[in-house]
């Protein structure tokens, strides 16, 4: 399914651009830091058939969305935007899924307003007491900023997989799209990168959504060299929720392999995620068993909805090849722990 690109205006005048497809319960993406939704497109794409409208927005600074004229410096504010992009899209619940520095984004709106969410799956996000420590340190000793950049730069090199030439091919050609914005506007990532520096710890707000019974998932891979495995491991924990591991995965995995996130989906809907999104539709007031897609767009958006005008008819594309998932995984569980 083709994912259609869109440049929106916020109320306030800040220019906001998403990609939109699929039709039903709301998932909306976020992005690492120094992508944008686009990178995502493939794995993205696949999620449509699993009763999904995937959102992927692209975070202040990134891809086609302006940098903040204030509060820059601040990572909150990156979020507080993600939630009036969601709301003036006119998405009421959702699924909200976010990558790296996207899984910040994501935790801090999910924290704020748990209310606005059907379940948080983060992966290889930024919090965590591990990545908290890191972070820290860094900010006493600067030079472990090299460390971490260059352990980001050989994580982006490992996402490029010779034994697969036509997917090799389809991730550079994003990928140069997205590296040609970044060098040729590269003041646009200052403040972003800042901004994950100067954050504070994101412990209050994991516990925040165990305590609003916020179903939580974290797929981390185990051969990440940005953020240790240790971190994800604290935030199920704390969290209360599960911990997919995904062997042999690197900080970048779901670039790496467009069809590995879209086959852990399919199974945690068959699990956890599968019994949040069938309470959300009991929530709305449906019955799961007969529910209609119309039914479900009238209770999980508003009526005038702009992400509805959006949403391009579904149409299928016919070369869209489909493989075995490259990775395989493990699942632990800390609902008991927590």
């Amino acid at each position: 399914m083709r994912l259609s690109k869109h440049r929106i205006q916020l109320s306030d005048g800040h220019s906001v651009q998403a990609l939109v497809a699929g039709r039903g319960v709301p998932l909306v993406v976020v992005h690492g830091f120094a992508a944008e939704g686009l990178l995502y497109a493939q794995s993205l794409s696949r999620l449509v058939s699993m009763g999904f409208k995937v959102v992927a927005i692209d975070t202040a600074g990134h891809g086609g969305t302006a940098v903040l004229p204030h509060d820059g410096l601040d990572l909150a504010a990156y979020s507080r935007l993600l939630g009036r992009a969601v709301s003036e899209l006119g998405i009421r619940r959702a699924v909200y899924a976010g990558h790296s520095m996207g899984g910040r984004l994501v935790t801090e709106l999910a924290a704020a307003d748990p209310d606005r969410v059907v379940a948080l799956i983060l992966i290889d996000a930024i919090v965590g007491d591990t990545w908290d420590q890191i972070i820290t340190a860094c900010r006493w000793w600067p030079p472990l900023l090299g460390v971490f950049s260059t352990a980001a730069v050989v994580d982006s090199l490992a996402t490029i997989s010779f034994d697969d030439g036509p997917q090799t091919a389809k991730l550079a050609r994003l990928w140069a799209k997205t590296a040609w914005g970044d060098l040729t506007r590269p003041w646009q990532l200052l403040m972003p990168f800042l901004s994950v520096l100067r954050s504070p710890g994101s412990r209050e707000m994991l516990d925040a959504l165990h305590e609003a019974g916020v179903p939580v998932v974290v797929l981390h891979g185990d051969h990440d060299f940005v953020v240790p495995m240790a971190s994800a491991r604290d935030t199920a924990r704390r969290a209360g929720g599960d911990l997919v591991v995904i062997r042999g995965g690197t900080h970048s995995w779901l670039l790496k392999d467009p069809e590995s996130f879209p086959a852990i989906m399919g199974q945690l809907l068959r699990g956890r995620l599968g019994d949040a999104y069938e309470a959300a539709l009991v929530d709305a007031g449906l019955d799961p068993a007969m529910a209609t897609t119309a039914d479900i767009e009238d209770a999980f958006y508003t009526p005038d909805a702009r992400v509805r005008a959006l949403t391009p008819e579904l149409a299928w594309a016919r070369s869209d090849r489909r493989s075995e998932p490259r990775y395989d995984w493990v699942v632990e569980n800390y609902s008991s722990t927590a």
